[in-house]
């Protein structure tokens, strides 16, 4: 953001290189002596005067003219100084005065010689040194205060009669950025959507695109940051992508700077979970700073260390664990002491993830002999080790490991509180994974309060609401649930839109909780709520977006409304019937309920209705199960092996706490089920 002032303030300088700023139209010729075009007369008609070769000419006038009286030739060795009038003193003083501004380059440069400009302009003259002010405040950063009143008065004086203008954009984008570095995001995105859009008329209307590309740019960057900030990250992955293009343009193929563009953009995706995306991003980077800095050079290590996680992303550990290594050696001959631990940490994760528990131990016993006693890394470190000796079934040893990082953490909540909510949510997980819902619930809720003071962390606040509300259907907590997933739902939907997978899960674990309070009605609006979202964002025939559809019926069933149960079981046998011999089983069971339906049409019988709602209430939990698989991607902390840690759990837990014929067939569905991201940051 500060970047984007300084090369806005650069600019303005460019632009009053064209444009001068004070309604000085008639000063801008302005000399010793006021001459008009073609006043000398030595001079022919079409040929136009310059001031010093005007001077000369009158000077040796002058002097011809007294030859005729000798005692009169001492006049001419002094040139006297002409007589100004006040008019042309006091256009004199503002010129110069003017010049001290624009040739003022520190703030307190600048603000001293904008008092003496107060004194000597009219306010309608003080738009764009206003301007001037107030991006150099901004590109301070410690009073954004002030920058927006500088910004506010700059606003007033250019933005006259509906005319758009580059200083009126640029203007636009200072209040967005200051609004920004207040918390006012909501104004923060009304001034960059008004700034984008005056700038996209200004080159309809021919504007030299050399002259709006930096603002354009400083645009796009404030609007990436602003929607970051209010959680709308899907949103500002498109404004960094224009961010990227705009650079492209302007920029040469293999530059340094492209690269770290390319880098950005990429991480950007990676905070998102959007690995498939990030990785040609990173490559280019890496191309482009292995071409410029060499193999050995820091750029590249960073390149390395971050494509190694988009690889974790991928499943592919192998390709990770190589890239971290490289980068390992890189950063370990540069003597960078924190990136190489991080690094060793990512490679512990990595070596999880590839079932190597005991070389991923030994290399956390070495990083943490390397860290402090009450740091934030040594505490990361002791949650990857917890979660090795997890999937060693050695619970023990991990709730040992847990305890002392949550021991560190408690003390960082002030100093780091993105990292400790991420950290205790990780925790969670490894809880979860022993069965111990009720410590996992707290952690969760612990995450929950620091994230609420964190505007940019509501994607994260929205994962943390539906896995709280996900334990406490899981416990029975029914209604406390809902709240909690209802909040999700909304901080979700504002994060990655209102079609997004992840809110689709959610609708259809609200679902299952009211089909589990015996309110089928409401049941069926929410599971219609997640059919929808899942058919956009997953394709109808994914076999997620069936189950929706699965649930939706029974929903109907047990209501009575057989007509329209049947009418998407039907759409359920269709769809699994498209998955060929692959869905085999599920495609009998699909046309076994539908015979259900038609019995229970035929014969209203309560005991068949009975059975459909029980069935429906599996139902539901399979999809408790499912839909938190795919939260856990949303907020980036899933593990394969927790995952089949959670999954063995729950058949057991399931298994002794219902009974119905089904009840096998749910544990089987449960233990296909598989994790799919180790990724540490």
């Amino acid at each position: 953001m500060r970047r984007a002032s300084s090369s806005l303030l650069s600019n303005l300088t460019q632009y009053k290189i064209s444009c001068r700023v004070f309604s000085r139209d008639f000063i801008a010729g302005i000399s010793p002596l006021p001459i008009k075009e073609n006043s000398s007369p030595f001079l022919p008609p079409h040929i136009k005067p310059c001031n010093k070769i005007h001077r000369l000419l009158l000077l040796k006038n002058k002097t011809h003219q007294f030859l005729n009286n000798p005692s009169r030739n001492l006049d001419t060795l002094v040139e006297k100084a002409p007589h100004l009038s006040s008019r042309q003193r006091k256009i004199k003083e503002k010129s110069e005065i003017e010049e001290v501004f624009e040739a003022a380059k520190t703030t307190e440069e600048i603000l001293k010689a904008f008092k003496n400009m107060e004194a000597a302009f009219d306010e309608n003259e003080l738009g764009l040194a206003c301007l001037k002010v107030g991006l150099k405040l901004d590109q301070e950063g410690t009073d954004p205060e002030k920058s927006l009143v500088f910004a506010n008065r700059a606003l007033k004086i250019l933005d006259t009669a509906d005319k758009v203008s580059l200083p009126v954009a640029m203007t636009l984008h200072l209040l967005g950025s200051a609004s920004y570095s207040l918390k006012r995001f909501s104004d923060s995105l009304g001034y960059l959507n008004r700034a984008s859009r005056m700038l996209g008329k200004l080159e309809e209307e021919g504007c030299s695109i050399h002259d709006i590309r930096p603002v354009l740019h400083a645009v796009q960057l404030e609007l990436a940051n602003t929607k970051t900030a209010m959680g709308r990250r899907e949103e500002a992955l498109v404004d960094l992508r224009k961010c990227l293009e705009l650079k492209e343009m302007a920029l040469d193929t293999d530059c340094r700077e492209l690269g770290v563009a390319n880098r950005d953009l990429a991480e950007a995706y990676v905070s998102v979970l959007n690995f498939k995306e990030a990785l040609p991003f990173c490559l280019k980077a890496l191309e482009i700073h292995k071409a410029q800095l060499g193999n050995n050079s820091v750029e590249v290590a960073h390149d390395r260390r971050l494509l190694g996680v988009i690889y974790s992303g991928l499943e592919e550990h192998e390709k990770a664990l190589e890239q971290n290594e490289l980068s390992q050696k890189v950063l370990k001959n540069w003597g960078l002491s924190s990136d190489l631990l991080r690094a060793e940490i990512d490679a512990a994760n990595m070596q999880i993830a590839l079932g190597k528990y005991d070389e991923a131990i030994n290399t956390l016993k070495g990083v943490v002999q390397q860290t402090e006693k009450e740091s934030e890394t040594r505490a990361i470190v002791f949650i990857s080790m917890a979660k090795a000796l997890c999937n060693q079934e050695k619970f023990v040893d991990t709730k040992r490991c847990l305890e002392i990082s949550c021991g560190i953490l408690d003390k960082k909540e002030t100093v780091s509180p993105g990292e400790v909510a991420e950290a205790y949510m990780e925790v969670a997980m490894m809880y979860e994974t022993m069965n111990e819902f009720e410590t996992a619930i707290s952690l969760l809720k612990r995450s929950l309060a620091i994230l609420e003071k964190l505007p940019q962390e509501q994607h994260s606040e929205g994962s943390v609401l539906a896995r709280i509300g996900w334990l406490l259907l899981l416990t029975g907590k029914v209604p406390q649930a809902i709240p909690y997933l209802e909040s999700a739902a909304e901080r979700l939907k504002e994060s990655f839109g209102a079609k997004h997978f992840g809110v689709g899960y959610i609708y259809n674990n609200l679902g299952a909780a009211y089909l589990e309070l015996d309110r089928p009605q409401s049941a069926a609006q929410m599971f219609a709520v997640a059919k929808d979202i899942m058919d956009v964002s997953l394709g109808p025939h994914h076999a997620d977006s069936i189950e929706a559809c699965q649930n939706l019926s029974k929903s109907y069933g047990a209501m009575g409304s057989y007509a329209l149960a049947m009418e998407f079981q039907q759409q359920v046998i269709d769809a699994w019937e498209n998955h060929g011999p692959s869905a085999r089983d599920e495609f009998r069971e699909a046309h076994r309920l539908l015979e259900q339906l038609k019995k229970a049409r035929d014969s209203s019988s309560d005991k068949v209705r009975s059975e459909l709602l029980h069935f429906s209430t599996f139902k539901k939990h399979s999809f408790l199960v499912t839909g938190f698989r795919h939260l856990l991607h949303i907020v980036g902390l899933a593990n394969g092996q927790v995952m089949k840690h959670i999954s063995g759990n729950l058949k057991a837990f399931l298994m002794d706490n219902w009974s119905c014929p089904l009840t096998s067939h749910f544990a089987n569905m449960i233990s296909e089920m598989e994790g799919v991201i180790v990724c540490s940051f």
